[in-house]
């Protein structure tokens, strides 16, 4: 006969703890030797961030509805604390961190291959592992300034023109008669 498993108090308060505390929203890119993790959640002031070699620790209270988040993060590979860049702004907490290991890309960015609701990729600052730097700049993700217009420019398709209106001139000319000689109109049959 199988005997009920009790719960000690200690593991109820930890059960209903963690049932209140929700992980926030994480995005997360990389380069071959650095990975930026961008922790989102308005409305935190003073969050504890605690970055080691193999981890990222984040708790804050924030949100809309002001309520406790929290995340442990284990790494896919180890970091290099030291060089660790955080930067709040505004709604979002930026963290790049320095790969202690250049390339290759990291598959995903937790140690274990679970997919996780709060974590994203962010394709803003994502830069695949055959992409140039160069080409990764006009994503926005690699830090360049170019804009669409200057890269349809070099590409060829505004031929130039800058912010000038095409012109229609070179069209041909449909001449004074609409239903002229090249008018597919001559083949139509009448409508009954």
């Amino acid at each position: 006969m199988n005997t009920p498993r009790r719960l000690n108090i200690e593991n109820i308060s930890r059960v209903s703890c963690a049932a209140r505390v929700t992980p926030p929203p994480v995005m997360w890119a990389q380069r071959s030797n650095a990975v930026y993790v961008t922790i989102c959640l308005e409305d935190c002031k003073d969050p504890t961030i605690k970055v080691e070699p193999d981890k990222i620790y984040f708790y804050g209270i924030g949100g809309t509805e002001r309520k406790a988040h929290e995340v442990t993060i284990n790494l896919y590979k180890e970091i290099d604390p030291e060089k660790t860049i955080q930067t709040p702004k505004g709604r979002n907490f930026e963290l790049v961190l320095t790969k202690k290991t250049l390339g290759p890309y990291w598959p995903h960015l937790t140690k274990d291959k679970q997919k996780y609701h709060w974590l994203k990729s962010d394709f803003n600052k994502w830069q695949d592992e055959d992409d140039s730097e160069d080409e990764a700049s006009f994503g926005g993700g690699g830090g360049g300034n170019r804009d669409l217009e200057e890269m349809m420019r070099q590409m060829g398709g505004l031929g130039g023109s800058g912010d000038r209106k095409p012109s229609f001139d070179d069209l041909d000319d449909m001449g004074d008669d609409a239903d002229g000689p090249d008018s597919d109109d001559d083949d139509m049959p009448d409508l009954e």
